[in-house]
């Protein structure tokens, strides 16, 4: 009970945090906004700065604990990861062929009213970067599982309870006022009310596509696992309302790990695994929406769509792409901006309306991207039991 009104009351929590920050955005003067903007900057710096620490202290404890399936584990959770990403985006490129041509759809990107800078930057370097955190846990977890380094083990699992005491006395506590901050300034810099009118239709279809390859996902979880999906999925209201205001599935990371132990049809050590690993190469929901912006825009600005052998080949490109995409804000359309130009062919009014559109919706893609993560554990889950015999035994209260 009392982890359900958690949940609950965070949701409100982040709720009122969109609301609050959104109406500060709009009636604020440029001199409170430098305020706000000051405490975003701080405050992202100490998340994003914890960010590898999670990567590595969840990681690196979970593969050790997989024992001799770990570079197995790996395999095949990178490879569900990656599918899903091209099936997303296949399942786009297909909708946007069908639905596109028959939009009416006009361009009217106005000017953004600019966003003050903070009064102070206080640079917070991360130890090593998101990529670097992911390969030394991979590298460490591997290794201490194959030689059997107990000792080391001992000391990842209390390094684990180290990051675990971070998360959640200090990142849960800031985030609300983070996520209050971001759509502050959204709002001020006219992002909501100015560009929303001219892109609300492929916004809302793109929507619409994330719900439609979530229940696609969550069933193909719920077949390979033989467990009921409904069982994950349910918990995972607070992750994404903070991916919603966050838009970034790094700073979401720590709610969605406290999500997806609340469920009992996933063993503890995949959850602990899979989670963070694919918090890192799971972009289904960002690949998903930049096929499908990529088509309308170049519709708007071109007059017509790229032709199939192009989407092919971007969408394939896409996935990989989005592998090595940093876990923030537009970090998968930053990462995949060469494709944009060199395969698709776009030229810099398409790069920027591309920017533009995709930042209206980002929270909504990585909101996407870490609710399907939980449906890439289930299928982890149901593998595991058939071709690892894995039973479980390696699950942690």
């Amino acid at each position: 009970m009392s982890k359900n009104k958690g949940g609950s009351s965070l949701i409100v929590k982040l709720l009122a945090s969109i609301i609050i920050g959104i109406i500060l955005g709009l009636i604020v003067p440029e001199n409170v906004m430098v305020v706000i903007e000051t405490i975003k900057y701080f405050i992202g710096q100490i998340i994003f700065f914890t960010i590898p620490l999670v990567i590595l202290g969840f990681i690196a404890p979970a593969i050790a604990e997989l024992k001799s399936n770990a570079s197995r584990f790996m395999t095949v959770t990178v490879l569900l990861a990656y599918l899903s990403s091209v099936g997303a985006a296949a399942f786009a490129m297909i909708s946007g062929y069908a639905i596109i041509p028959h939009l009416s759809i006009a361009s009217n990107l106005d000017n953004l009213r600019e966003i003050p800078n903070p009064l102070i930057e206080l640079n917070i370097p991360q130890v090593f970067s998101v990529m670097s955190a992911l390969a030394l846990a991979l590298m460490v977890g591997i290794a201490v599982a194959n030689t059997k380094a107990e000792t080391v083990k001992k000391l990842l699992q209390e390094f684990q309870k180290m990051v675990l005491y971070i998360v959640q006395n200090i990142v849960i506590p800031i985030l609300p006022v983070f996520i209050a901050s971001t759509f502050a300034s959204l709002a001020y810099e006219g992002s909501i009310t100015r560009q929303l009118p001219v892109f609300l239709q492929i916004i809302v279809l793109v929507l619409l596509g994330h719900l439609i390859w979530l229940t696609i996902m969550y069933t193909l979880g719920g077949a390979v696992s033989g467990k009921n999906p409904l069982n994950v999925v349910k918990h995972y209201g607070p992750a994404y309302m903070t991916a919603v205001g966050t838009m970034s599935s790094a700073a979401t990371l720590p709610i969605a790990l406290e999500c997806i132990h609340k469920n009992n049809v996933i063993p503890r050590h995949i959850q602990d695994f899979v989670i963070p690993l694919c918090n890192t190469v799971h972009l289904c929901g960002s690949v998903l929406t930049e096929t499908f912006f990529v088509m309308a825009v170049s519709k708007i600005l071109y007059g017509t769509m790229p032709p199939l052998t192009q989407m092919i080949t971007f969408i394939f490109l896409l996935g990989l792409f989005g592998v090595a995409a940093p876990g923030v804000p537009g970090g998968t359309v930053m990462a995949s901006l060469g494709l944009i130009t060199n395969v698709l062919g776009f030229d810099q009014a398409g790069v920027a309306m591309m920017l533009s559109i995709f930042a209206l919706q980002d929270s909504f893609g990585t909101a996407c991207n870490v609710t399907g993560d939980g449906a890439i554990a289930l299928m982890v889950t149901g593998i595991a039991k058939k071709f690892m015999k894995d039973d479980g035994s390696a699950d942690s209260v």
